[in-house]
């Protein structure tokens, strides 16, 4: 076998190609979510920790990189790079965008460059729907029928999306954002999407969350803003999305399940404080594998608060259903030559590029 055939084609998939393949298919993309949950449970990933790439001349600004590596069925390394930039959406210009590199298990080679702010969204929202749809399965707890959004942007529409898409449909839709704008902005969305609920703008997010049993929190928020645990008394099942928007107060007086312990207690996230402030991991009850394993059991007397900081993992399986579909469909862009020298010897005669 020729040098050449060993390596493998690299690809560019474009958001247009991205956003084709998964619309639409919000269940098929929950189920991969779960499946990389599963695998990540049992051990057969590696997901380091992410690396905050940070600015002093632009403070409110970074770049994050999470690499990973995802077993099972899956079987393929990379690296998601994102960079979140708030200032951005002044100018009219979405806060988030990304790349997920793709690297062949076998040889290690880079085999695609995907857009990525998409598939980001597209896990975040999966992930959601999944723990809301598992947390609210608990004995003594029902199934919510009023959903409120705290935060009206790109995430909170597909985490809408997902709900819609797997299922769920709402009594009542309560919506707060701090610009009226924005608020009113996904009002019209949720209309054109088919929203069948009551849809009410709330001035604060106090009267949000007392008026939802399900509260969805997608915020750019970098600090607690929802100190008071009495907002939570009616023991909604909440979805700490964006992770910086909860005071530890809130947390204590919660049962608090993760997406991976160790990932979530960084960078002062809700539960990163919480444990700065006690000292310990006690308020913890356990993990949504352990939730979907039936380790840990959910309680119907607190409020549920689920945290995901965002799993590396999740990008992986959702980019390489993507690529995998991109490369099965004959439309994939490659870029013939993009590995110039793949003869480690240099024999007379090799082939040194791709054609």
């Amino acid at each position: 076998m020729t040098t050449e055939k060993l390596v493998p084609p690299f690809a560019v998939i474009p958001g247009s190609q991205v956003h084709s393949i998964l619309t639409g298919r919000e269940q098929q993309t929950i189920a991969m979510v779960e499946a990389a949950y599963r695998v990540h449970g049992e051990g057969d990933t590696v997901n380091p920790p992410s690396y905050f790439l940070r600015f002093q001349d632009r403070p409110s600004s970074r770049i994050i990189a999470l690499p990973a590596s995802i077993g099972g069925e899956t079987r393929v390394d990379g690296l998601k790079w994102i960079s979140s930039f708030p200032e951005n959406v002044a100018a009219g210009i979405p806060r988030a965008s990304a790349v997920l590199v793709l690297n062949d298990h076998d040889t290690g080679y880079p085999i695609a460059c995907l857009e990525s702010s998409i598939i980001s969204a597209a896990r975040t929202a999966a992930s959601a729907a999944l723990a809301a749809d598992r947390l609210s399965r608990a004995p003594g707890r029902t199934r919510p029928r009023r959903v409120g959004f705290i935060g009206t942007g790109l995430i909170a529409r597909h985490i809408h999306t997902y709900l819609a898409g797997s299922g769920w449909s709402f009594d009542e839709v309560g919506v707060h954002d701090l610009s009226a704008e924005y608020a009113g902005g996904f009002r019209t969305y949720l209309e054109g999407a088919g929203e069948s609920g009551t849809i009410t703008l709330h001035d604060s997010a106090e009267e949000l969350i007392r008026s939802s049993d399900l509260v969805i929190f997608a915020t750019v928020a970098a600090a607690p803003h929802v100190h008071e645990p009495a907002w939570f008394a009616h023991n909604p099942l909440v979805l700490n999305v964006s992770l910086r928007d909860l005071a530890p107060e809130v947390l204590l007086a919660s049962a608090n399940v993760l997406d991976d312990v160790e990932h979530c207690l960084k960078a002062d996230t809700s539960p990163h404080l919480t444990e700065k402030l006690t000292g310990g991991r006690e308020f913890i009850d356990g993990t949504l594998y352990e939730v979907m394993e039936g380790k840990v059991e959910i309680p119907a007397d607190r409020p549920v608060v689920f945290s995901p900081f965002g799993l590396g993992v999740l990008d992986l399986a959702v980019g390489k259903f993507v690529y995998d579909e991109v490369m099965g469909s004959g439309d994939a862009q490659v870029i013939d030559g993009f590995f110039h020298e793949v003869d480690r010897y240099g024999r007379a005669g090799a082939t040194s590029s791709r054609s």
